[in-house]
């Protein structure tokens, strides 16, 4: 895998947006098909949105010395998996199967782009 730093942000700033849109617009807005409550859903749909700022930002000024700015976004994907997975264990009850194949994938795909970024902090290359 050859992806640059400077990259990752852009992708986690992406991710954070697709993530952000799904959850405050599809997610929160047919709560009956997905099952998680609105106000659960907007909580969980605002995390993202500082990860967009924070990334995209990043992504623009890309800071020389970006190490310590690529592992912050990699730890706060994972704390944000670790909410979800918590969420999604407190509204288990409500959920539908949608719902929860929905926070599995986006699970999983938040923690495949963890994994990237702590490869590339450990190549350490720019």
């Amino acid at each position: 895998m050859n992806i640059t730093p400077r990259t990752m942000f852009l992708v986690d700033g992406i991710g954070a947006l697709i993530s952000a849109s799904i959850m405050g617009f599809i997610i929160a807005g047919y709560e009956p098909y997905f099952g998680m409550p609105k106000d659960a859903a907007y909580f969980l749909a605002t995390i993202p949105v500082f990860f967009i700022v924070y990334s995209l930002y990043n992504y623009f000024r890309f800071p020389s010395n970006w190490k310590p700015y690529l592992r912050l976004i990699a730890i706060a994907n994972l704390c944000y998996c670790f909410l979800s997975i918590a969420v999604v264990f407190y509204h288990f009850q409500t959920l539908t199967n949608y719902g929860l194949a929905y926070f599995v994938v986006e699970i999983v795909v938040v923690l495949i782009v963890v994994v990237v970024e702590l490869e590339v902090l450990k190549r350490g290359k720019d």
